[in-house]
């Protein structure tokens, strides 16, 4: 499709599945209006990339459904400049609209084959302030924190304490938090003081889980995790 077929599409996009479900910070929705989704997805899968609905990318993973990536940054109340953290980068969408808001963006990925593929396309559109690391995004990135906010693709078992202790006094943590490999609750941290967080539940949602040393761990149990990964993040499922 033309380039300028896809920006419709885009432009359709923000309008018809962001705005009108009620994202309105205009920082998410001129982000969203930016960043060509159809550059994170497979070639064969760009003429769906603005539909309203989570994609397949490599590795059996999926790129969340466009809404759900502006709720979740909506909901960090970014303001321009911050230093944020990203845990589960897939093929790096989230990142790269992250990256038209914030000053830095550091996104952890744990299948070496889309933090290469997200490194390549995030350079190749010149989002040189997005850094992509390869390893346990459970842990975070405590040599880059703390962090102004922290956002995790992933659904947890419980709140990593490597990544609330890496978010700086007054800044925000999302993340999908169930005990059931299939569902969760996003729930919003805010830290009040050095020990002090406040947690706000913000819907229902279901995303992969987030495997590492403080979530998931393969070994437990691969046979719901492999049913788990089938089913791509959506809201409100």
């Amino acid at each position: 499709m033309k380039t300028v077929d896809m920006a419709d599409l885009r432009h359709e996009m923000v309008e018809d599945q962001v705005r009108a479900r009620g994202v309105r910070d205009a920082l998410v929705i001129k982000a969203m209006n930016t960043v060509p989704r159809e550059a994170f997805v497979p070639e064969k899968l760009q003429e769906f990339a603005y539909k309203d609905s989570p994609l397949p990318i490599a590795a059996g993973q999926t790129i969340s459904q466009p809404y759900i990536v502006a709720f979740m940054i909506e909901t960090l109340a970014l303001r321009g400049g911050e230093r944020v953290l990203e845990i589960g980068t897939g093929s790096g969408y989230a990142a790269a609209v992250l990256g038209e808001i914030a000053s830095e963006v550091y996104t952890v990925e744990r299948i070496e084959q889309l933090a290469d593929y997200a490194t390549k396309t995030l350079n190749s559109l010149g989002y040189h302030h997005v850094h992509v690391r390869c390893g346990d995004g459970t842990l975070g990135w405590p040599e880059q924190a703390p962090f102004d906010a922290i956002i995790v693709a992933a659904g947890a078992p419980a709140i990593p304490e490597s990544l609330k202790l890496q978010l700086k006094v007054g800044g925000r943590l999302v993340i999908p938090v169930g005990n059931d490999l299939t569902s969760q609750e996003l729930i919003r941290i805010s830290r009040k003081s050095q020990t002090k967080f406040k947690s706000e539940d913000l819907a229902d949602v279901r995303f992969v889980p987030l495997i590492g040393e403080e979530g998931w761990h393969d070994e437990s149990d691969q046979q719901s995790i492999a049913a788990s990964a089938r089913h791509p993040a959506r809201f409100g499922e």
